[in-house]
C-alpha cells in the first residue's frame, strides 16, 4: 500500500476517532495500534505497554507536575489582586490606561505559571470586572486578555518547552532561558498595538486616575515584591546553574506555599483542591504524552516520517520556505488539536525534516511555542477562547473576533524570529 493511502486512513481514523469524542491520549494510542496492527510486523500490545511505560517514567518529566502545581497553588492565592494594585499606577497614564495591566499581569504570571489557561483565566479574573467597571470598550479588553494570555507558553516556565524539550531531547533549561527575550517583545509588540489603538480611537479610553507622586507608585509596587521573588528564585536557580529544572520546579512549589501562608491564603482546602486540580490536568497530559509516544513509535516502524522527509526534501524547499510552511500547518492543526498534543504528536516526523535543514533545535522550540500561542487563539480548539467564554459568557466566535489583530502580531513575532535569530540563541549561548 502506498504511503498517501496508509496516512490517508491513519487521519480518518485520528479524526473519526476524536469526533467520537474519545480522549485526545486515548485516541492517539488508538491510531497508532490500528497502524502496528495492519502496516508492522511488530506486536501492537507488546510495543504499547513498553512505549507508555518509558514516556511516563522519565525523569525529565517530574518538572511537569510540579509546575502545574505551582500554578494551581497561585491560582488560588490573593496573588492577582496584589498584582493589580502594584501595576495599575504605572501604567494608568500610558496611551491604553489599565489595558496594559492584562499585558504586564499576563507576563508576570506567566513566569510563575507555565499554562496558557491558567495565566489567561487568573489575570482574566482580576481585570475583567475592574476594567469593565471603570467603563473600558468590552472588545480590545477581552482581546487584548486573549492574546496576553498565550504568554504562559512562552515565558519561562513553560508546560509546552518541558513536553518538546522532552521529545525532541534538547536542554529544558536552554529552553527557558531561550523564552525570555521572545517573551517579553511579544508582550511589547501587545502593549504597542494598545497604545496605536488608543491614540487612534481616544473617546473609547476613561480618563486616567489621579497623578500619583513617584514615591506613592513606588510604595504601591510593595505588592509586586512576593511574585517578583518568586520569580527570582524559580529561574535564578536555572539560569546560574543552581538547579536543574525539575528542581528549580520545586523551589517554585516550595515558595508558592510559602506566599499562600503568608497572605493567609492558605487552608486545608485551598491545598487540597490546589493538589486534586495539578493531579488531574497533569494526568490528562500525561495521558496524551503517552499516547503521543506510541503513535511515533508506530510511525517509525511503518516508516513514515522518513518517507515524508524525503519528500519534503524533494520538493526543495529554503529553511524560510519550510518554516512558513510549518506556521500554517502548525495553525491548521491548533483548529483541532491542543497545544500538547500538536508537539508530542509531530515531532517523529517534523525534527528529522528540521536538523535537515540545519536549524537550530533551541530556535526550532521556541518557533513552535509561538506558533502553537496563536493556536491558542484559533477557533474551534482555542483554549484561551474557551477560558475567556466560561468567564464571559459571549459567543466563540465575537471572541475570535476581537482576537484577531493579536494573532497577527504573532505572525510578525514568527517572521522577526527568523529575520534575527539571536532573540531566542543569544541567551543560551552564554549559559
Amino acid at each position: 500500500m502506498s504511503d498517501i493511502a496508509i496516512t490517508s486512513i491513519l487521519i480518518f481514523s485520528l479524526f473519526a476517532i476524536l469526533a467520537s469524542g474519545v480522549w485526545i491520549g486515548l485516541t492517539l494510542s488508538g491510531v497508532a495500534w490500528i497502524a502496528m496492527q495492519l502496516f508492522s510486523s511488530r506486536a501492537a500490545g507488546d510495543a504499547m505497554a513498553v512505549t507508555t511505560w518509558g514516556s511516563s517514567s522519565s525523569w525529565t518529566l517530574t518538572a511537569l507536575p510540579l509546575f502545574v502545581w505551582m500554578g494551581e497553588i497561585l491560582f488560588r492565592t490573593k496573588l492577582s489582586e496584589s498584582m493589580f494594585k502594584g501595576l495599575a499606577p504605572w501604567v494608568s497614564r500610558l496611551p491604553g490606561g489599565l489595558l496594559h495591566t492584562n499585558v504586564i499581569g499576563c507576563t508576570i504570571f506567566a513566569a510563575v505559571s507555565g499554562s496558557s489557561a491558567a495565566t489567561c483565566a487568573t489575570i482574566g479574573k482580576m481585570t475583567l470586572p475592574e476594567l469593565k467597571r471603570r467603563g473600558y470598550p468590552e472588545d480590545i479588553t477581552i482581546g487584548s486578555l486573549a492574546g496576553a494570555g498565550t504568554l504562559g507558553l512562552l515565558i519561562p516556565p513553560s508546560i509546552i518547552m518541558i513536553v518538546y524539550g522532552v521529545t525532541a531531547d534538547v536542554s529544558i533549561a536552554k529552553l527557558f532561558i531561550a523564552g525570555v527575550f521572545p517573551g517579553l517583545l511579544l508582550a511589547s509588540l501587545f502593549s504597542g498595538y494598545l497604545i496605536v489603538w488608543a491614540l487612534m480611537n481616544p473617546g473609547k479610553i476613561p480618563p486616567p486616575d489621579a497623578a500619583m507622586s513617584l514615591g506613592a507608585k513606588v510604595y504601591e509596587s510593595r505588592h509586586l515584591i512576593p511574585v517578583v521573588l518568586l520569580i527570582g528564585a524559580v529561574l535564578g536557580s536555572i539560569y546560574f546553574g543552581i538547579a536543574t529544572a525539575t528542581e528549580a520546579a520545586a523551589i517554585g512549589v516550595v515558595g508558592s506555599l510559602v506566599l499562600s501562608v503568608v497572605q493567609r491564603s492558605m487552608s486545608w482546602t485551598v491545598f487540597k483542591e490546589s493538589l486534586l486540580g495539578a493531579t488531574r490536568l497533569y494526568c490528562m497530559i500525561a495521558l496524551i504524552l503517552a499516547g503521543a509516544a506510541f503513535l511515533t513509535l508506530s510511525m517509525g516502524y511503518i516508516g513514515l516520517p522518513r518517507h515524508l522527509a524525503e519528500f519534503v526534501s524533494s520538493l526543495g524547499l529554503t529553511p524560510f520556505m519550510l518554516i512558513l510552511a510549518l506556521t500554517v500547518f502548525y495553525v491548521l492543526l491548533g483548529c483541532f488539536l491542543d497545544g500538547i498534543s500538536m508537539v508530542v504528536l509531530t515531532m517523529g516526523v517534523i525534527l528529522p525534516m528540521v536538523q535537515a535543514a540545519k536549524l537550530d533545535l533551541i530556535w526550532f522550540g521556541i518557533f513552535i511555542v509561538i506558533v502553537v500561542e496563536m493556536a491558542q487563539i484559533t477557533p474551534p480548539v482555542g483554549f484561551n477562547l474557551f477560558v475567556l467564554q466560561g468567564m464571559t459568557k459571549k459567543e466563540i466566535t465575537y471572541i475570535a473576533k476581537v482576537t484577531l489583530p493579536f494573532f497577527f502580531l504573532m505572525c510578525v513575532m514568527v517572521l522577526l524570529l527568523w529575520f534575527f535569530p539571536q532573540i531566542a540563541t543569544w541567551l543560551p549561548s552564554k549559559m
